[in-house]
């Protein structure tokens, strides 16, 4: 591992690459601190903590801390990261986005552009309610804006709208000159600038005495088992044997050969958290605007920590498992591409056998990986209410941020041991070598 490490900076471009990404990951995370002019920082804080079970308490942990400042980068990636799901969504069940798609890289790149257009209004949508929100003192029990009015709004949109659009040219920029996808590597930079806070307030409840330290040494336990889990449910793939007809290219003759098409048992990835958490949270952030006792009630009952809400969430993320997967994976795709090009699978005819069979397989296993996903997703809000410790402590005992450490964390190791291994370096691993996830 150290001899790996060593290897990275010996090769001029990989070093390159490795500098470039952090010198603008630390651009980022230093405008994640520069608040927006006018804004009563410090109450805006106090509100947070105890908006933790809300939509602004996840928007909080993706942005890293910045929205509860309400930073120039207050917004974060998130608006772009709306969009990106929503033409992913739409390319399924829109004809015209679906042939772009098949155009290969011109058409992705029409597709990004239109995902870039569409992430301004997103932005300004976002920000012009956030403005409004900031300037009501009943919403916060205090003053957060000093001069509330239309130049404070305007002011307040256009620093967060410009804050997000230059996050994502950050994100473009080290895709195309760093290591990995930048924005993934951007989300990830948020969740783990929160792990310095959260082990603070660990230490701080140890020091109080209301965390016992073997109920510490659990969660270091069930910290690092739920990370091995979810890097076995990220990688963890279906092999569907292929055949491949012999072929004659030129004056070559190939052989029948034989490969495999991986399916992925986590196909959804960590949408369907992020997707179930937005839905159940919606009632506690409504019940911050309003004094509703009836509302105040079903926000109380819909709680994070209660049976119901544990139950819904579960459900919702096996839905949306399935939900998601039915929409990006074509089984009927796959199979005319495979009898265009002759391919077969043992056993099964080409044509509409072929689809069902990968249909019937890709419900098999995703029931394996939305199960596991939502026992992952569910571990922090169990130990948080069972062991009545602060939700962002037992937050890294599992949930999204885990998920999507663990993800970006194996593509970026993967692509730097490509590299490596490319210049005839050992990788990270001498024996066994990363699968890269599709």
């Amino acid at each position: 591992m150290l001899d790996a490490f060593r290897n990275v900076f010996r090769i001029p471009e990989l070093r390159r690459r490795l500098l470039f990404t952090a010198g603008l990951l630390i651009v980022f995370r230093f405008g994640c601190h520069i608040p927006v002019p006018g804004v009563d920082g410090q109450a805006l804080a106090r509100f947070f903590e105890q908006a933790r079970g809300t939509l602004f308490g996840l928007a909080d942990l993706f942005a890293g801390g910045a929205l509860s400042q309400l930073a120039v980068f207050g917004l974060g990636i998130m608006p772009y990261i709306s969009a990106s799901i929503i033409f992913q969504l739409l390319t399924a069940v829109v004809p015209s986005l679906e042939r772009l798609a098949k155009e290969g890289e011109a058409g992705r790149r029409k597709i990004q552009q239109y995902t870039r257009y569409s992430t301004i209004p997103i932005c300004l949508l976002q920000a012009f309610m956030i403005s409004r929100w900031v300037e009501n003192p009943e919403a916060f029990g205090a003053v957060i804006v000093a001069n509330p009015g239309w130049q404070f709004r305007i002011m307040a949109v256009i620093t967060l709208t410009a804050g997000t659009v230059f996050v994502m040219w950050l994100g473009e920029q080290i895709t195309d000159h760093g290591i990995g996808n930048g924005i993934s590597l951007i989300i990830t930079a948020n969740i783990i600038s929160r792990m310095p806070v959260a082990f603070l307030r660990a230490v701080e409840l140890l020091r109080l005495g209301q965390i016992k330290p073997f109920v510490l040494l659990f969660l270091l336990m069930v910290t690092v088992a739920m990370t091995a889990g979810v890097v076995i449910l990220t990688q963890a793939q279906r092999r569907i044997p292929v055949q491949h007809a012999k072929r004659i290219v030129g004056r070559k003759v190939y052989s029948q050969q034989s490969s495999y098409i991986p399916l992925r048992v986590n196909h959804a990835g960590m949408i369907p958290v992020i997707f179930a958490a937005a839905i159940l949270m919606f009632p506690g952030t409504i019940t911050q605007f309003s004094n509703s006792e009836v509302l105040k009630d079903i926000g109380a009952f819909l709680s994070p920590g209660t049976w119901l809400y544990n139950s819904l969430y579960v459900l919702l993320i096996i839905f949306f498992c399935y939900f998601y997967t039915a929409i990006t994976f074509n089984p009927v795709t796959i199979a005319d591409n495979m009898k265009k090009y002759g391919s077969f699978i043992p056993g099964i005819r080409p044509g509409k056998p072929t689809s069902d069979y990968f249909y019937r397989v890709m419900n098999r296993i995703t029931i394996a990986g939305a199960v596991g996903l939502a026992f992952v997703a569910i571990i922090p809000t169990i130990i948080s209410s069972g062991f009545r410790i602060d939700y962002l402590v037992a937050s890294f005992c599992g949930g999204t941020g885990t998920i999507i450490i663990v993800g970006v964390v194996l593509d970026t190791v993967r692509q730097v041991e490509s590299q490596l291994l490319m210049r005839h370096y050992d990788g990270f691993m001498k024996k066994v070598k990363l699968r890269g996830r599709r």
